[in-house]
């Protein structure tokens, strides 16, 4: 049988992953035949989705992966995943920042990403609980040489706090600084989405500080890469109708898209052909 070639292979393994987690597996027959695809490239799919842990192999197929609901991956190995996807995000999301508002971003390797987009917007006043993207913004301003910071470039407030393996800054200390604080809009990153448990994450101490952050903005917007959607962390900060936006990327299914519209007023969709 020959490889659908109308199929990439990032959505094809979004479509996988997708039914993995809605069925619980997959066997690698039923894939050939409801993707159209050879044997050998599902096994390649199966492959690369169980070398990003998102799913286990078993003999003739796959499942999810056994992965505790409270394990949270390092910052290094997140931003190895999706980067393509991420930096589509990243692109389009900053398209929503106002020059000379005040925004929030989050930890995560999406906001990261989204961060290096910001420099170009100006006289921004940036909140930010990520060690990450204060470096990117700060980096930005010693490449002028140790002088005055150029024209137009952000002002950036890290707030205190105990550092996640994700490189956050959470607990009392972080939650106390962004109390008083108010946004215009808030970029937030997250390990899951789903519409039973809205935007969730496997750290504790991180759901509370992110609760502060929604708590204080005028306008959430999520930017989340198609694998996120269906995960479910240990806790739930947010339900989706506190989210105002969406920005992921093409590797969202239909189906999950319809999904998302029914529950969220503002769905944006980056880069990358439309799924089938």
């Amino acid at each position: 049988m020959s490889d659908n070639q109308n199929l990439l292979a990032e959505q094809r393994r979004a479509l996988i992953l997708e039914e993995v987690r809605r069925r619980g597996g997959v066997r690698v027959n039923e894939l050939t035949r409801r993707l159209g695809v050879s044997d050998m490239t599902v096994r390649r799919d199966l492959d690369a989705l169980a070398r990003q842990g998102a799913v286990e192999k078993v003999h003739g197929g796959a499942v999810p992966a056994a992965e505790a609901s409270s394990h949270e991956p390092g910052f290094e190995a997140k931003s190895s995943l999706e980067r393509d996807a991420k930096e589509d995000i990243a692109r389009a999301a900053a398209e929503l920042a106002v020059p000379g508002s005040a925004v929030a971003l989050s930890g995560g390797t999406t906001t990261y990403a989204l961060a290096h987009r910001l420099l170009e917007v100006p006289e921004l006043t940036v909140v930010t609980n990520s060690v990450r993207v204060a470096e990117v913004f700060h980096t930005a301003q010693r490449a002028g040489g140790g002088g005055p910071a150029r024209p137009g470039a952000a002002t950036v407030v890290l707030t205190g706090g105990v550092r996640t393996p994700s490189d956050s800054l959470v607990g009392p200390v972080a939650d106390q600084a962004i109390r008083s604080l108010h946004f215009d809009v808030l970029f937030l990153g997250v390990h899951g989405v789903s519409v039973e448990a809205g935007l969730s994450t496997p750290n504790l101490a991180e759901a509370e500080t992110n609760r502060r952050l929604v708590s204080a903005a005028r306008r959430v917007v999520v930017v989340a890469d198609h694998t996120k959607w269906g995960t479910v962390g240990l806790s739930s900060f947010a339900r989706l109708d506190e989210v105002d936006t969406l920005v992921t990327d093409g590797g969202l299914s239909a189906a999950a898209r319809a999904q998302m519209a029914e529950h969220l007023p503002g769905l944006v969709v980056a880069g990358g052909p439309e799924p089938l």
